[in-house]
């Protein structure tokens, strides 16, 4: 029996057969894992809760044929708590963990800098200190720069040049007059900061920004994020509503 040992944050759990669950962890050491716990739908099972999305946990698992199963588990930082009881928070908590799964193909593979980020993500998201789609859409752009994706923003996808007035995706991001393609959006030069700002870190730039140009960040970030992925991510669906009945109801 092959033992190890990492810590991880669970992505996310399904039921296979009548007690089991098959949980799939984004780990620090070994990259993406999935292992079977064993019997944690019964009443009685001793790790059950633990094994819950969100939950940054210290787990050991062994080696198997197929699926690698886990053996023990304690949490270290329950972040979903923090999250349930705010809508936007998990709603956009919920998007992070898909699209970390979407992002991390392979399995077995280290993936250090997306862990990290992942953990960062949830905590600031934990925090309430910024706006619940700010902090999704910076860990959307952060994750696509960590893959090899990050969109241009400050000078031309294609040329280079510092005068931007369009954003194209299938360019890579800001392109100038010259370089624009058909079909390329013409966002206000207050989004692309926000972009800026958003992958750099800048918060006091990013909290002072105005909704009109939130919004048309996000639009383009979730754009250019599921152009990448090819696939689109479900859980959007829900951020987006939210933010919808959120703006009818002011």
């Amino acid at each position: 029996m092959n033992l190890y040992r990492d810590e991880g944050i669970v992505l996310r759990t399904h039921k296979l057969g009548e007690a089991d669950r098959i949980v799939t962890v984004l780990t620090r050491r070994t990259g993406k894992v999935r292992g079977v716990a064993k019997g944690v739908r019964r009443t009685k099972s001793r790790f059950g809760a633990r094994l819950e999305p969100f939950t940054h946990v210290d787990v050991q698992l062994h080696t198997g044929r197929t699926l690698d199963v886990i053996a023990q588990v304690e949490t270290i930082h329950p972040y979903g708590e923090a999250l349930v009881a705010d809508y936007p928070r998990y709603t956009a908590g919920v998007a992070m963990l898909e699209t970390a799964d979407r992002l991390i193909m392979a399995e077995k593979e280290p993936a250090l800098r997306q862990f990290l980020l992942l953990v960062g993500g949830l905590r600031t998201l934990g925090s309430g200190e910024h706006e619940a789609r700010l902090v999704l859409d910076a860990y959307f752009l952060r994750s696509l720069a960590v893959a090899g994706y990050a969109p241009a923003l400050e000078a031309c996808a294609r040329c280079r040049a510092t005068s931007v007035r369009a954003f194209a995706i299938v360019a890579g991001g800001a392109v100038c007059g010259a370089c624009r393609p058909p079909g390329a959006a013409v966002p206000a030069g207050e989004t692309l900061a926000l972009m800026a700002a958003l992958l750099k870190g800048d918060w006091p730039a990013a909290d002072s920004s105005e909704s009109r140009h939130r919004n048309e960040c996000s639009g383009l970030v979730a754009a250019y994020l599921q152009w990448h992925l090819e696939h689109g991510i479900r859980s959007l669906r829900h951020v987006e509503r939210e933010h919808a009945e959120r703006e009818l109801a002011t």
